[in-house]
């Protein structure tokens, strides 16, 4: 899926449509990890666990 990112107000934003969070199993107010891999990015509910897992693994 091809997505634009904006100017929205006095920030910079990229608008997801309503099939994509659907999708996610995302609705609007929840926050997204995004992780950045050989492949690209990936956006993911944030769970403050995983965060805390990936920190592990960093290390």
């Amino acid at each position: 899926m091809k997505l634009e990112i904006k100017k929205i107000g006095n920030s910079t934003g990229l608008i997801l449509p309503k099939e994509l969070l659907a999708r996610l199993g995302l609705s609007q107010g929840d926050h997204v990890l995004v992780t950045e891999g050989p492949d690209g990015l990936k956006i993911s509910r944030y769970v403050p666990d995983m965060e805390k897992g990936l920190q592990l693994v960093r290390r």
